[in-house]
């Protein structure tokens, strides 16, 4: 059984499910993989739309153990914030730390976020030994 998810079919695993989401990214999502993607230059390879568990993030350094979330309008919405808790708790459990950005944000200060998000990242790194 398929279920429509934002013009793309949720498949049975999250791996396709991530591919096909790969394909649709929004125009802050486009901005910050264009920044993120280089890092890997510098011992920070960036995912992004990527399978943990049961969950599909946004963007993953697994050298940091960090995720980045972009938020639209729709994580406002009680449920997905319920949602977004759950979700960030469990991946906690697995030694991740996640920054969340509105999508507002990101187009707004572009520079900042990604400064702090590299930041965050190469001190993780560091403090993880990796």
């Amino acid at each position: 059984m398929r279920t429509f998810l934002k013009g793309a079919y949720l498949r049975r695993t999250p791996k396709e499910l991530a591919r096909a989401l790969r394909k649709r990214l929004t125009d802050a999502e486009i901005r910050l993989w264009v920044n993120l993607r280089h890092m890997r230059h510098q011992g920070l390879a960036f995912r992004r739309q990527s399978p943990i568990g049961r969950f599909i993030v946004d963007f993953e350094c697994r050298r940091a153990k960090l995720i980045v979330e972009l938020d639209g309008d729709q994580h406002d919405q009680t449920s997905a914030k319920a949602y977004d808790a759950e979700r960030t708790a469990w991946l906690a459990t697995q030694g991740y730390e996640v920054l969340r950005f509105s999508n507002d944000n990101m187009l707004r200060s572009t520079d900042v976020i990604v400064d702090h998000i590299i930041s965050v990242a190469k001190e993780r790194a560091k403090t993880l030994g990796r």
